[in-house]
């Protein structure tokens, strides 16, 4: 019988440091004593400690009663995690933009004498890999995976999932040709599915690797089939020079063939139900004529998945070559496989079967390749011990304690804040931070610095918050960083280092002598200064004398915290002409408008005595104000405190507060979409400003578009911090009695009395639907029913309708896609659990994003959006979808808003 030999592989598509040894491999026994190694017998492959590789985990070896004969050394052993979620091998000193091989290898063997099998995820760096699940102690289960590096490394990362403690036998990494694989490119990986590559036809049990596989791949034999028959070829089966997946000619000599009849039946199915339904598998089917075939007769069949035909004409298979098959077929169900004889055919088909692979789709991935390698290297120099394994920032879930991150709908994620106060850091500050191109917020306050600071710090384009106090710095402040301070795009931090001086300039060394005639001029005005001096204290002593009597009553510490200007009752009567003019009304009392002395306007807020706000309110406010600065929170510019008269003294916002302009319907001119973007991005800032940049940290708890004042130029200045509560790094919630207004209340704060940052980023959500539809946050649907907003715009997008929500005082001029982004991230702002929010970092990035789309399509206004096309919403987590075709602008697409 004339035979030829067939190899089938299945794949998944899926998106997607150790020294190697001479060949370019990283082999690695987990679990063993620290700096040893041994040889393994059969493959003659040299396996290391993973010390070198991991700072976390302990070791274990199994139980004896696992071990056997047939199993593997390096099986004997494993590290396990007990502690954190995330846990990540980083395989170093590879070289970005080349392709490797990846095998994870996992024995249980009951190590821990539980015997209770465990149930965890695999992930390569921020991208999942797959569910690690036991059919027993005793089995070896192992992952491959075909990536391209992204960088100069690969983190391999176990991830604990609340179904047991993660571990792991052992870890390989080999190099493969660029021309291997070509499904596996920068965005996209295979995955090995079902843990198999099949040697078909023997039945020994035997297992080919390497060297007889270059790659070092694992090829079992497949279970003896009653109906199969082994068959072998007598001759060498070779590769072609353009092979793109090298099989081993050790497999390809064998096959299996029907005992009887003209076809060969299997199925297939994947075996890790995590793998999303919409995953696509990649099939390839390697065939070999195995003899000569005679003229008279003839091998040729066809190739049939799940009742359709792959092969585009009748199969024959080269005679002693490896040749190969392909195709994709996209679903989770069963396939069912067939190889049948044609008509013509005399000769039956025969099958060495296969392989199954994944990875991820490349918007779920993260190659942050200048930050992240930044990051490890901070790490690596400070010896931060945090939960700092795999990418900074991905997944989500598992980004690193101490920063933030921002998630793009398309793109990178970016890192735009670092906390490492308090961290014990020693030596002079890392360049590295100068790699972190998105920061907005660093503070290395609290720690053990010395040495200058860089100019790379300087350097940083979005920096707008840097906190370097109580450390032992020395020498000038970079002049980059003095004159960001000086032009109010950067606040920065510096007490409290002995050695600093701030004139960007060097110091010391080379101040020049003073030499007689300048010490004469020098002394002459310091004697008159000196003369002025004593008579400004003799005045000084007089005014404090005189406040210290109206202070007499109340407490010390309370002035204490006032550091602004202080007014007498008598002085606001006077600047507000007797409170002529009232310009608001809050809980706290009337405003009224006034003037000081230089003509400037001002809002005075006066405490009224039905107030529900009194003095601990009042105090809060000031003292939360004399320590805020920034350009979108309103100036305190003083206070009374004259016997039971209180009063806050504010800059004066000439356009009112937002509400007002939302609700005004009589007013013929209202605010545009390009002005409602640009007010939610400033009061957002201020929002990120009080969570990330104030230390402690600040909640608001009452943002309303109350809150939200306008100046001229409709910039937005928050306002009204009297419910205002200051938190701690370490807690992520206080507890304390529900303040705010309702509306705009978060229900898990009104439930639990326990309140987070994340109340904040859920009444912020509710100003968004604001300003997107100038309702309140009550909406009548009729006389007798109303509806909270967020449910009223849940159920017009419900129904695709995005006009129906809209102000109509914008004329229709704005665009659907940037409105949808909008309605988007506040309906996942306004989450009903807080952990589901985004932070105030993430919104800022968000409105940024969506403002630049909206200005694309101010450019490109004469081009069509949409066509043909209509939008759609779907789902309690508001992810948006664009059907049909879609014109030259940005569309929405499903989660655009937030990941």
């Amino acid at each position: 019988m004339k035979l030829c030999a067939a190899v089938l592989l299945f794949y998944i598509l899926k998106h997607t440091c150790g020294q190697p040894d001479s060949q370019g491999f990283i082999s690695i026994k987990c679990g063993i004593l620290d700096k040893s190694s041994y040889q393994d017998l059969s493959s003659s492959i040299v396996y290391v400690s993973d010390h070198d590789f991991i700072s976390s985990g302990q070791n274990r070896n199994i139980s004896s009663d696992y071990i056997k004969p047939t199993l593997a050394w390096r099986n004997y052993n494993v590290r396990f995690f007990p502690d954190g979620i995330r846990n990540c091998y980083t395989l170093r000193s590879l070289v970005a933009g080349n392709k490797y091989f990846v095998r994870a290898t996992f024995y249980y063997g009951n190590y821990d004498g539980l015997n209770r099998l465990r149930v965890f995820d695999l992930y390569l760096g921020a991208n999942y890999w797959h569910e690690v699940n036991f059919r027993g102690a005793g089995s070896v289960n192992w992952m491959d995976i075909i990536a391209v590096a992204p960088a100069d490394y690969l983190q391999v990362c176990l991830v604990n999932k609340g179904m047991g403690t993660p571990f792991i036998s052992g870890l390989d990494l080999r190099p493969l040709k660029s021309s291997l694989y070509p499904e596996s490119n920068s965005s996209q990986s295979l995955v090995l599915v079902n843990s198999n590559r099949f040697n078909m036809g023997p039945t020994d049990n035997s297992i080919i690797r390497y060297p007889l596989d270059p790659h070092d791949r694992l090829w079992s034999t497949y279970d003896t089939i009653p109906s199969w028959k082994e068959v072998s070829a007598t001759s060498v089966v070779q590769n072609y020079l353009t092979d793109a997946y090298d099989v081993p000619l050790a497999v390809m000599q064998n096959a299996a063939a029907p005992v009887n009849g003209s076809r060969i039946d299997f199925s297939w199915d994947p075996s890790d139900p995590s793998v999303n339904i919409s995953s696509r598998y990649f099939f390839v089917f390697y065939f070999s004529e195995l003899q000569s075939v005679a003229s008279n007769a003839l091998r040729q069949f066809d190739i049939i998945v799940n009742n359709s035909t792959w092969n585009t004409k009748p199969y024959t298979p080269p005679f002693l070559f490896a040749d190969s098959i392909s195709g994709i077929v996209q679903g989770q169900g069963r396939y069912n496989i067939s190889l049948v004889a044609t008509e013509n055919a005399t000769l039956p088909p025969i099958l060495m079967k296969p392989i199954s692979e994944t990875a991820t789709d490349p918007k779920d991935g993260t190659d942050l390749t200048i930050p992240a390698r930044a990051m490890m290297a901070i790490q690596e120099t400070f010896g931060v011990s945090k939960n700092w394994m795999g990418d900074p920032c991905a997944p989500k879930d598992f980004a690193w304690e101490g920063l933030n991150c921002t998630y793009p709908p398309a793109g990178l994620s970016r890192i735009t804040a670092l906390n490492l106060s308090s961290n014990g850091l020693a030596g002079p500050i890392a360049t590295y931070f100068g790699d972190l191109k998105a920061l907005q917020y660093l503070d290395l306050s609290h720690n053990n610095l010395y040495g200058s600071i860089p100019d790379v710090l300087g350097q940083l384009p979005l920096l707008v918050f840097l906190d370097l106090a109580s450390n032992a710095l020395s020498g000038p402040i970079p002049y980059s960083l003095l004159q960001k301070s000086r032009n109010g795009t950067l606040s920065i931090r510096f007490g409290n280092n002995a050695n600093l001086c701030g004139n960007g300039t060097t110091c010391g060394s080379d101040q020049k002598k003073i030499n007689g005639s300048l010490l004469a001029a020098i002394m002459i005005p310091t004697v008159s200064v000196i003369a002025l001096f004593v008579i400004s204290i003799f005045l000084l002593c007089r005014i404090l004398k005189e406040k210290a009597k109206r202070r007499a009553n109340n407490p010390k510490d309370e002035t204490a915290l006032l550091e602004n200007r202080e007014f007498s009752y008598r002085e606001l009567k006077h600047i507000t002409n007797n409170f002529s003019q009232e310009i608001g009304k809050g809980g706290f009392g009337a405003v009224f408008l006034g003037f000081l002395e230089n003509g400037n306007p001002v809002a005075v807020k006066v405490r009224s005595e039905s107030s529900s706000q009194g003095r601990k309110e009042f105090l809060a406010e000031a003292q939360h104000l004399t320590r805020i600065h920034h350009k979108n929170f309103v100036s305190l510019v003083g206070y009374c405190k004259d016997k039971n008269h209180l009063a806050l003294v504010y800059e004066y916002m000439p356009e009112g507060n937002l509400q007002d302009h939302l609700r005004d319907i009589s007013s013929s001119k209202s605010l545009t979409w390009e002005q409602r973007l640009h007010i939610a991005l400033d009061a957002a800032q201020g929002l990120e400003y009080l969570h990330v940049g104030c230390k402690p940290p600040l909640i608001h708890r009452d943002v309303k578009s109350r809150n939200i004042l306008l100046s001229t130029d409709l910039s937005a200045k928050i306002a009204d911090f009297g419910l205002t509560k200051a938190f701690s790094d370490s807690k992520t919630h206080i507890s304390t009695q529900p303040a705010g207004t309702m509306g705009y209340l978060d229900p898990e704060y009104y439930l639990s009395y326990q309140i987070s940052e994340k109340s904040d980023v859920y009444s912020f959500g509710v100003v968004l639907l604001e300003l997107i539809t100038a309702h309140s946050p009550v909406v009548p649907i009729n006389d007798s029913v109303s509806i909270h907003i967020g449910e009223w715009v849940h159920q017009n997008l419900e129904q695709g309708s995005i006009e129906s929500i809209v102000d109509s005082r914008m004329g229709g001029d704005y665009g659907v896609n940037s409105v949808w982004k909008v309605a988007d991230l506040a309906l996942h702002c306004k989450h009903k659990v807080s952990r589901e929010r985004p932070t105030m970092t993430d919104v800022v990035a968000q409105i940024k994003e969506i403002m630049e789309l909206e200005a694309r399509r101010d450019r490109k206004q004469s081009e069509p959006v949409l066509a043909d096309g209509d939008l759609s919403y779907t789902g309690e987590t508001s992810a948006f979808e664009v059907e049909g075709s879609v014109g030259t602008s940005e569309a929405a697409s499903p989660g655009s808003a937030m990941r």
